[in-house]
């Protein structure tokens, strides 16, 4: 009698226990993280005062990953070579040490992790890139329109880099190169811009890509619509990032690399040329960013619904939430957030720090 009481009481702290820990698991708040961008101001990398504001607000909406974007335009936030360094050069001198350095020490006394977020392919306007000075237009990816200046290549107000360009690649595997070297408590990395342009996508046709396409097919000419240039083309953003991701594997094996993808799927594979549901699957990056951006609930939702029947494992994936686009909007803010928490995403990403600090109501809603 005694021992089945025992165990009978047994039982019932087992399930005492189980029941716990399964309403402490339901309680724990769902993953968010947050972009913070170089193009706010004041610049969060600017000084000792930003650094801690952006990590204390971080804190207080329950933020568990920072990705603090730190390339941009061929420009560096941090010390390099390949990218032309002057913002990291005027932020050292203001904060009075490596900025990013400290603001990973800050987070991290936070419990917060933090991921360099970098544009690879675009140089966004900046006519001075010393990528450009190095190679001249020939690095530029282009259509079959004639060029005479170097405005002729702007494609949607942005220079973008030819992805299957052997230099394009080398330099910006020197790039991966200098942030791994110098930042070792990093948490990640994420490729972001890692796709041809997707405005009227009919780019691709550098000297070299052409060259390299024939070459590699045989083919004699090369046909927009034709489906061996398009996956040829796909071919060449795949093999981008996995040259990029083998670097970071090599040196930071613990280190988490992720990439961004376009919504709806179609818009990336048609038009971007980047197949971000084949690089979760196979293992080659450890999740994706969908850049779900959109005012409208509806659309939030279609995007949302897309990018998860894409893939088996919807914690690979995360949702960013834009929220530049919803300052005036902070009940469609929080239904978004919401919405997306209810897909099982891994993150749910708010697009950007800046909107949430011109936007008090927002961060109200978190």
């Amino acid at each position: 009698m005694l021992r089945r009481a025992a165990r009978t009481g047994g039982l019932a702290l087992a399930v005492f226990v189980f029941f716990c820990l399964a309403q402490t698991a339901q309680a724990q708040p769902h993953g968010r993280g947050m972009f913070v961008t170089v193009l706010q101001t004041p610049q969060v990398l600017s000084g000792r005062k930003e650094i801690s504001r952006v990590v204390e607000t971080a804190g207080q909406d329950r933020v568990k990953t920072l990705f603090v974007q730190i390339y941009r335009a061929n420009q560096a936030w941090f010390p390099s070579k390949v990218g032309d360094p002057s913002p990291y050069e005027r932020c050292l001198k203001s904060a009075g040490q490596d900025p990013l350095a400290l603001l990973i020490e800050q987070a991290h006394a936070a419990g917060i992790q933090v991921h360099a977020w970098v544009n690879l392919l675009s140089l966004a306007n900046n006519k001075n890139a010393p990528l450009l000075k190095k190679y001249g237009c020939d690095i530029l990816t282009r259509n079959l329109k004639k060029k005479t200046s170097l405005e002729d290549y702007r494609i949607d107000n942005q220079y973008f880099l030819e992805p299957g360009d052997p230099r394009v690649r080398e330099e910006l595997a020197l790039l991966v190169d200098e942030i791994l070297d110098r930042y070792p408590a990093l948490d990640g990395i994420q490729f972001d811009y890692i796709r041809y342009p997707d405005k009227n996508p009919a780019y691709g046709f550098t000297r070299i890509n052409v060259d390299r396409f024939k070459k590699a097919t045989g083919c004699t000419t090369v046909a927009e619509k034709s489906p061996q240039w398009q996956a040829w083309k796909r071919r060449q953003v795949t093999e981008l990032l996995a040259l990029l991701v083998k670097k970071v594997r090599a040196k930071r094996p613990d280190m988490q690399v992720s990439a961004t993808g376009c919504a709806p799927y179609v818009r990336a594979s048609q038009e971007a040329f980047q197949e971000w549901p084949s690089w979760l699957e196979s293992g080659l990056v450890d999740f994706v960013t969908v850049m779900t951006y959109s005012a409208d609930a509806n659309e939030f939702a279609r995007y949302l619904a897309d990018a998860r029947k894409r893939v088996s494992d919807p914690g690979k994936l995360n949702f960013a939430v834009g929220a530049y686009v919803l300052g005036i909007a902070p009940a469609t803010f929080r239904r978004q957030m919401r919405a997306c928490e209810d897909t099982g995403a891994g993150e749910c990403v708010i697009f950007h720090y800046g909107s949430l600090l011109d936007h008090p109501p927002l961060r109200e809603q978190l």
